[in-house]
């Protein structure tokens, strides 16, 4: 009596991107929806009469028909949208892609570089410049031989 309700299902095909490695992504979907379109309030000769302010606001959801025809795109278009994913990925465990190069880590899951922290290079150039008889001095680890040596170095 209030309209004509529209139910049925879309089935449309969807193609993107994997949001983790790029890879080409194609989705099928099957979406259903349901749409009430309402007559147009008219008076007893068929005329369109002007709605109270306080109706307007209650059919603002209702979709009305316009000469007996309903566009179904925009309730079609709304659907489909909604069902897409957010982030779509071309399989649930996709390892994506390398923060550093870009090598997809799908085709090559050993794929990793030694991870140098800025912090500490200037540490690491006085370590390579230091001989290793020097590094065991450092480090505490002096044999009684170099004690002596040392001792003797700080009496001249």
């Amino acid at each position: 009596m209030e309209g004509v309700l529209v139910t049925g299902t879309a089935r449309a095909s969807a193609e993107g991107e994997c949001v983790r490695c790029l890879e080409p992504v194609e989705l099928s979907l099957d979406v259903d929806f349901q749409e009430m379109f309402s007559y147009p309030d008219s008076d007893d000769r068929g005329r369109s009469k002007a709605a109270a302010d306080d109706e307007a606001e209650a059919d603002e959801d209702m979709i009305p028909l316009e000469d007996g025809m309903f566009d179904l795109e925009p309730v079609l278009r709304d659907a489909v949208v909604l069902a897409l994913p957010m982030q779509p990925v071309c399989r649930e465990d996709c390892a994506g892609l390398c923060s550093e190069c870009g090598t997809n880590l799908n085709e090559n899951p050993d794929h990793h570089h030694d991870a140098v922290d800025i912090r500490w290079a200037a540490l690491q150039g006085l370590a390579g410049s230091l001989g290793t008889d020097e590094k065991d001095n450092m480090s505490g680890n002096a044999s009684d031989g170099d004690v002596r040596s040392a001792a003797e170095k700080q009496e001249k």
